[in-house]
């Protein structure tokens, strides 16, 4: 027979095994379209990983650069960001794609005029006669680079939308969900979406953390993992308005599309789970 205060404890012990203490996490100050689709994902995540746990953002946004020194000090408990393989070495991904490999769906930026440039491209090697822009840094720009495709750089993200003009690139590959509010940037530059062909290649942004929060990794692969079961990933994703312009001004149907392999991918890539990426034909 258990005494009274054997019972009391018991009861004690078993009460708070069946409380889940909730945990806030702590993320970069976040602004823009993208950014708030992305935090979006992550409010998802988190409310199937632990429905009592608060994200909470810097009050000052940090650049991008500094990110993953902010992960790795504990500052931040996670940032977003496409796949590298210094990512990869610095950080612990949770590998499944945020925007379903969006990124690597590419659609151009092109001088108003220079439509006829592409009308016959019906490959990659017809494409490698035109040239690309890109930034320097970017891992994107290595895809293109390794398919055999003409890349000039530059490191200033603004300075691209002027050298396209200029004629020192005939194309800007760009997210397929960022040509337009870019073009709304730049009225005053002749420059208009391409009309025919679409990029694509295997490309994830990640949710990225500290290298040993095996802990934080596990909870948001759980809630990931839910939210895509339960269909509420889907159901955030296709309602998002930057993801709904796509559908409604790409023409995707009509386009041809080039595919690149991407070498700079990680093994552990999802590649064999076609419910985490992008179905240009359900578009």
């Amino acid at each position: 027979m258990f005494g009274i205060k054997t019972l009391t404890a018991l009861l004690v012990v078993i009460c708070f095994s069946q409380v889940s203490v909730a945990e806030d996490i702590r993320i970069n100050k976040v602004a823009g379209e993208k950014e708030e689709l992305l935090l979006s994902v992550l409010e998802l995540v988190w409310s199937k990983a632990d429905p009592n746990g608060k994200i909470i953002q810097l009050n000052d946004e940090l650049p991008v650069s500094r990110l993953p020194v902010e992960v790795e000090s504990g500052a931040i408990d996670l940032m977003w960001a496409g796949a590298s393989a210094k990512n990869d070495e610095q950080m612990l991904a949770v590998r499944i794609p945020l925007l379903k490999g969006m990124l690597g769906h590419r659609i151009s930026i092109i001088r108003q005029g220079d439509q006829h440039k592409f009308n016959d491209i019906r490959s990659i090697s017809d494409l490698a006669r035109l040239d690309a822009g890109m930034g320097r840094t970017w891992g994107s720009t290595k895809v293109l680079e390794q398919a055999g495709l003409n890349v000039v750089t530059a490191m200033k993200y603004e300075n691209l939308f002027h050298m396209l003009e200029g004629g020192r690139f005939d194309y800007f590959p760009r997210g397929i969900h960022e040509p337009w509010a870019e073009l709304a940037k730049y009225p005053e530059l002749p420059l208009e979406v391409e009309k025919r062909i679409l990029l694509i290649y295997p490309y994830a942004m990640y949710f990225y953390l500290q290298k040993d929060n095996r802990a934080l990794h596990a909870k948001l692969t759980r809630g990931f993992e839910q939210a895509i079961a339960d269909g509420s990933f889907d159901e955030l994703f296709y309602s998002a308005p930057m993801v709904k312009q796509v559908i409604e001004k790409g023409n995707i149907k009509d386009r041809i599309v080039l595919r690149m392999p991407n070498n700079e991918m990680h093994k552990d890539t999802p590649v064999d789970r076609p419910e985490l990426w992008l179905d240009v034909n359900k578009l």
